[in-house]
């Protein structure tokens, strides 16, 4: 009977903390303002959030030394051609320190053709992504911040977001 009430209890705090880890790396955001920000895009332009006003942004902090965020981008690919007419915007915002060159050529090897910028400090305070990429920040039409997604996200989450929010 011990042996049973302790399995039991080994096992309830395994799915307890199974339920707050995934909790912890999505987190619902109640309507609020998505904060204003300017980034420089990696063909030299500036990016703003003003930019995506109508559409539905997937604000995508990620480097091209992240194995999970080079393996999430085949499915924001298909996502985003899928759905761009419909509204669907994607902006991968780089995390890496090498400069733009290394993620000029990580693009073009594996032919994103959404936009990319380069990170800013601007950005970093006011989305804090975390410690953890890739981290996926969604904004709706309104231009209010709806989820954090910390971690890959594969194509069926994204196409299920756009969808809930389009």
């Amino acid at each position: 009977m011990k042996r049973t009430n302790k399995v039991l209890t080994i096992l309830s705090l395994g799915i307890l903390a199974i339920v707050l880890t995934f909790n912890f790396l999505i987190a619902r955001i109640d309507e609020q303002a998505a904060p204003e920000f300017t980034l420089i895009a990696l063909d030299g332009t500036e990016v703003a959030l003003a930019d995506f006003k109508g559409k539905v942004l997937f604000l995508n902090f990620w480097a091209t030394w992240c194995p999970p965020c080079r393996q999430e981008i085949p499915g924001f690919l298909e996502m985003y051609d899928k759905y761009k007419s419909e509204g669907m915007e994607i902006l991968g915002v780089s995390l890496d320190r090498q400069g733009t060159d290394v993620v000029k050529a990580f693009a073009e090897k594996m032919k994103i053709t959404y936009p990319l910028a380069i990170s800013n400090m601007e950005i970093m305070q006011a989305y804090q992504p975390g410690q953890y990429i890739p981290a996926t920040i969604i904004i709706d039409r309104k231009g209010n911040l709806h989820e954090k997604h910390v971690g890959y996200m594969d194509k069926s989450q994204v196409e299920k977001m756009f969808l809930e929010l389009k």
